[in-house]
């Protein structure tokens, strides 16, 4: 039996994954204890669907792995055209976990507000490398200020994803899910205020107690 199974919506968030757990000893990052990771047989991309497929055909991705995997984490978006909200996505993920055979507190829903790169922002030189912003970060935030993408005396841009996509136009750099991969192997998770990813940690906590 694996421990944990993870569903995600698309190539960038399996890119945060795979960076985050490819570290070393990756469960002192989050506090928890150890559990094996391998991403060819704990990591599901929902190829084609994104974060709407997920929110309506989540179980049939999962059922495959009812018996394989003691835990399951679905992690979505809850910004994209048609999205019922943040709650309502949640549920209805949460429903999609127990029917495919994760009750109770053996699956985890999380929905990230609004999008993905709400985890990329925080104050880290890994942030400007991962980028292509050859700058402090403090320029960084000055610039994304200047141009509307963040406001002053917020820990995270209004347009995370924007906010990205801008820097990296800037840059010259290519989107791709190597860009989160790079990210996530970098940056700190106790740098990560992100309410979804908070979330994510207090399961993990939950499920694989840590050593004392």
């Amino acid at each position: 039996m694996r421990d944990c199974l993870f569903l995600v919506a698309d190539k960038n968030m399996e890119g945060m994954l795979k960076g985050f757990f490819s570290r070393d000893a990756f469960h002192h990052a989050v506090g928890c204890g150890h559990f094996d990771f391998d991403f060819r047989q704990d990591l599901v991309v929902a190829h084609g669907q994104n974060d709407p497929g997920l929110y309506t055909r989540a179980n049939e991705f999962l059922q495959p792995y009812a018996n394989t995997h003691r835990y399951a984490v679905v992690i979505v978006d809850a910004e994209w055209e048609g999205s019922p909200g943040k709650e309502a996505i949640s549920q209805r993920i949460a429903k999609h976990l127990a029917n495919a055979g994760w009750a109770d507190d053996k699956g985890c829903a999380v929905v990230i507000t609004p999008e993905l790169e709400n985890w990329v922002w925080q104050d880290s030189p890994h942030v400007c490398s991962a980028l292509g912003f050859d700058r402090p970060f403090a320029a960084l935030r000055t610039m994304l200020e200047t141009e509307g993408f963040w406001q002053p005396n917020e820990a995270k841009p209004d347009r995370p994803k924007e906010a990205v996509e801008w820097v990296l136009r800037q840059s010259k750099k290519g989107r791709s899910s190597a860009v989160y991969q790079q990210l996530a192997t970098r940056v700190t998770a106790k740098g990560c205020t992100d309410q979804a990813f908070q979330a994510l940690r207090s399961a993990l906590l939950r499920w694989f107690t840590p050593v004392e």
